[in-house]
C-alpha cells in the first residue's frame, strides 16, 4: 500500500529560500509563478466516511456490495506566520515499482512548518485530488506555493488499489470512490476549519484520475451507459448516475473553478458524454499535453473543452508533451529506474519549467474566479493563441529576464520572458449565453 505522508521534524518555519524545493519556481518561471508573501503551515488530519460500499472487494455478481469506513488521510497546507529557527516539513511517500519489485520509497524537502500559527482567516479553500496511485507528497510544487498565496490547501490520499495486480473491476473502483471522496472531504474542511477559510469559496484541482474526480464533483453529470457503470461492484456507479435519485451526490455544490491537469475519464468512452460535459457550468481551466500516452489528448482535454459548452472555460496544451504533467520533479530516490522517474518527469520538457507554467496559469485562473480579481484576467486571455507566434519589442535597456507586459502592440504571452514561451497554445471559450 502506498505509505501516508509523515512528518520528519516538528519546529517552524525558517526563512530561507531551499534549493531544489519544488515550490519554489526558479529564474525563468513566467511572473506569476512565484511564491507568494505568507509563510506556510502544515498538518494532516484523518477522516471516516462511515457505511460507504466497499466496492474494491465486491462482485459483480448481483450481490450487495459490503458497507465499511472509509479513512482518508487530507493534508492541510494554509496561511502561516514564519518563526525563525524553523526546521520546514521533510515529506515521505512511496510509489508502486515496476512489477515484481516492491514499493520504492521517496522523501521530498518542503518549505512549511507543521503546526505552524495560522495567519489571517477567510482563506479561498482548495481541494486537491492526486493522480491514480500518486499521493501528496509528489504534488508540493503546487499545494505548498498556493498556501504561500493565501489560500487554504486540502490534498486527499485517496488509497488506491495497485493497478497492476488487480482485476478489472478493482481497478475500476477509484471512478465511484473520487469524486466522492472529494464531495465528502470538501464538506468536511468547510465544516471543520471554521474561520480560516471562506466555505463559500472553493475550487477543485485534480490530476489525471483526479482530474476525472474533479470534473465529476464539478459538476459533469455521469453518463448511465459509459464505460465504468458495469465495471463497479453491485452497481455501485449507476446508483450515481445521471437521471438517477443520487445524481446529485457527486457533484459539490457551489464550486467556483475547477482546474484538471490530463484529465482521465474520456477513453474509451466518455465518462460524461455530451449531456454530462455541458451540465459543467464552473469556470474550468484544462491542462494538457498533446502526446499523451495514458490519457489521450483529444478524447480528454481537447473534448472536455469543446463538450463543456456552458462552463468560461480556457485550455493550456503543452505541444509534444505526455503524460507527466503535474508532479514535483523527480526525488533522488526515484532517479535509479526509467520506471521511476517517468512516473515524475515527461522525457522532452523539464518538469520543474512545466511546474512554473502550470503555477503561472492556476495562480492567474484561482485570482480572477475566487477572489475577483480581474486585473489577472489579461494573463489567460492572449493576443496570439501558439506561443510561438508571440514577439515583444523591448524598449531599449530592457532587462533580458523582463516580463512581457502584454497590451496593444506586444503578443509576446503576457509574464512570459523572451524566448521562454514556446511550445504552448492557450485557447479559451466563454460560457454560451
Amino acid at each position: 500500500m502506498i505509505r501516508s505522508i509523515w512528518l520528519a521534524g516538528l519546529a517552524l518555519l525558517a526563512a530561507p529560500v531551499h534549493a531544489g524545493v519544488p515550490s519554489i519556481p526558479g529564474v525563468d518561471a513566467p511572473e506569476l509563478a512565484a511564491l507568494g508573501p505568507k509563510g506556510v503551515g502544515f498538518r494532516s488530519v484523518l477522516l471516516t466516511h462511515q457505511n460507504q460500499p466497499d466496492v474494491e472487494n465486491g462482485n459483480l455478481d448481483g450481490t450487495a456490495v459490503p458497507l465499511f469506513d472509509r479513512s482518508l488521510r487530507v493534508d492541510i497546507w494554509y496561511p502561516a506566520l514564519p518563526t525563525k529557527g524553523a526546521k520546514p516539513v521533510l515529506y515521505r511517500g512511496s510509489l508502486w515499482a515496476e512489477p515484481p519489485f516492491p514499493p520504492v520509497n521517496f522523501s521530498q524537502q518542503g518549505i512549511a512548518v507543521a503546526d505552524a500559527k495560522a495567519a489571517g482567516g477567510k482563506h479561498p479553500l482548495v481541494i486537491i485530488s492526486h493522480g491514480y496511485s500518486n499521493n501528496p507528497a509528489m504534488m508540493t510544487w503546487l499545494t505548498e506555493n498556493l498556501a504561500s498565496k493565501g489560500y487554504v490547501v486540502a490534498a486527499i490520499h485517496h488509497r488506491d488499489p495497485n493497478p497492476y495486480v488487480v482485476s478489472p473491476s478493482t481497478r475500476a473502483a477509484p471512478n465511484f470512490n473520487r469524486p466522492r471522496d472529494i464531495v465528502f472531504v470538501a464538506n468536511a474542511m468547510r465544516d471543520s476549519l471554521g474561520e480560516l477559510i471562506d466555505a463559500d469559496n472553493v475550487a477543485l484541482i485534480g490530476y489525471s484520475q483526479g482530474g476525472y474526480g474533479v470534473l465529476t464533483a464539478g459538476g459533469a453529470s455521469l453518463d448511465p451507459a459509459g464505460p465504468n457503470m458495469d465495471l463497479v461492484a453491485g452497481g455501485s456507479l449507476k446508483t450515481f448516475a445521471r437521471g438517477t435519485l443520487q445524481a446529485d451526490a457527486m457533484a459539490l455544490k457551489g464550486v467556483k473553478a475547477v482546474v484538471a491537469l490530463a484529465p482521465a475519464g474520456g477513453a474509451p468512452r466518455s465518462a460524461w458524454g455530451a449531456e454530462g460535459l455541458a451540465a459543467l457550468t464552473a469556470p474550468l481551466l484544462l491542462i494538457h499535453g498533446d502526446s499523451d500516452p495514458v490519457v489521450d489528448y483529444e478524447s480528454g482535454a481537447r473534448a472536455v473543452f469543446n463538450g463543456a459548452v456552458n462552463s468560461d472555460r480556457t485550455l493550456l496544451t503543452y505541444k509534444q508533451a505526455g503524460h507527466s504533467i503535474a508532479l514535483n520533479p523527480a526525488p533522488s530516490e526515484m532517479r535509479g529506474t526509467v520506471w521511476d522517474i517517468d512516473w515524475f518527469e515527461d522525457p522532452i520538457w523539464r518538469q520543474d519549467r512545466i511546474n512554473a507554467i502550470n503555477l503561472h496559469f492556476i495562480t492567474a485562473f484561482l485570482a480572477v474566479h475566487l477572489r475577483k480579481d480581474s486585473n489577472k484576467s489579461a494573463y489567460l486571455h492572449m493576443a496570439v493563441e501558439d506561443s510561438d507566434d508571440g514577439t515583444w519589442d523591448a524598449p531599449a535597456g530592457t532587462a533580458w529576464g523582463a516580463y512581457s507586459p502584454g497590451g496593444e502592440g506586444v503578443t509576446l504571452w503576457k509574464g512570459f520572458q523572451r524566448r521562454h514561451a514556446r511550445g504552448m497554445t492557450l485557447q479559451h471559450q466563454a460560457a454560451a449565453k
